[in-house]
């Protein structure tokens, strides 16, 4: 990671560190929870050996980037706001966006809100979801998955807190990282990552090294996990501050790629949507939906040269 650079950027009234590496057309990348701008570095590489400027910011709430205390500061509007002003600390031209699970979702509200800004949109995981006019996001939630939807069980200050410092953080983020189960995913009070029933560390993939480890329980343990939950403390007042976009379209170029093990892909209503019109008719723009055999959650970590030459064969065309 040496020739990885890194600063910090004053943006929409915070601090925003940012790595970043190459020259070129820009391509942001935003990572998801439990991460950090680390999930990107095979890709930062990667682009920039093929002559691409990249950068990962640090969200808010996580790393080395500020994090206000309230989850009132972490709504779709603060966020896409930090990185219109990351955008435009480097010039304003529109870049390429590639985003994955919660980075994905704020990717979507930075397409629709400002589409001038981004090139085309390489969205990994989590696909565009139409606001419900009339539902909540959290009590739909919890009425179609129950009281224990991981969602659902995020959203009381404090608690999840209170249940991850019980965690050992490495084996925690290990499981999350490597955890395949069938969605939707569900943290049961008595166990709610399923950590007490193992017998001894969890093995690490060959695309997980103890090394990514260390980093990303170096940063938690120093951190904390308020910043990154409160994105989900957020959901509701989200669906509140965006009812004049109800029904509108992303028109902005785009790729879906996830993987077939995805507890995203593989929670109920999601393959129908991606595949059965309504996605399409949501993101008319959508190129290409890119399911990947045998693949988890964390899919530019576990396949990243595949993931890489999927984004690159799409964004180089625009």
């Amino acid at each position: 990671m040496e020739d990885i650079t890194h600063r910090t950027v004053r943006v929409n009234g915070i601090n925003m560190h940012v790595a970043e590496k190459g020259e070129g057309p820009t391509i942001l990348f935003l990572h998801g929870f439990p991460e950090l701008w680390y999930t990107w570095r095979h890709q930062i590489h990667a682009f920039a050996a093929l002559g691409y400027h990249c950068i990962a910011p640090d969200l808010r709430g996580y790393g080395d980037t500020d994090a206000p205390p309230s989850p009132t500061s972490y709504t779709c509007f603060h966020v896409v706001g930090d990185l219109v002003a990351l955008i435009d600390s480097m010039g304003g031209e529109a870049v390429y966006l590639v985003a994955h699970d919660w980075g994905a979702m704020i990717g979507w509200y930075l397409c629709m809100f400002r589409p001038e800004k981004v090139k085309a949109y390489g969205c990994i995981s989590v696909p565009f979801r139409p606001r419900h006019p009339k539902m909540k996001p959290v009590e739909t939630m919890r009425a179609f998955f129950g009281e224990d939807y991981y969602m659902c069980r995020f959203q009381e200050v404090g608690v999840m807190e209170d249940e991850i410092k019980r965690c050992e953080t490495a084996e925690l983020l290990k499981k999350i990282l490597t955890d395949k189960t069938p969605g939707p995913p569900c943290l049961p009070k008595s166990d709610p990552f399923g950590l007490k029933a193992l017998n001894g560390p969890l093995p690490l993939p060959e695309w997980l090294s103890e090394d990514d480890i260390k980093y990303n329980v170096d940063m938690f343990n120093k951190t904390g996990f308020t910043g990154a939950l409160n994105y989900y403390r957020a959901l509701d007042l989200n669906w509140e501050l965006t009812a004049a976009w109800t029904g509108a379209q992303v028109k902005v170029p785009v790729i879906y790629v996830v993987g077939d093990e995805d507890m995203v892909y593989t929670t109920p209503g999601l393959k129908e949507y991606v595949h059965g019109g309504g996605f399409k008719k949501d993101v008319p723009l959508l190129q290409d939906i890119v399911v990947m055999e045998g693949v988890g959650h964390f899919l530019n970590q576990e396949k990243p040269q595949e993931s890489t030459t999927i984004i690159h064969d799409f964004i180089k065309k625009f």
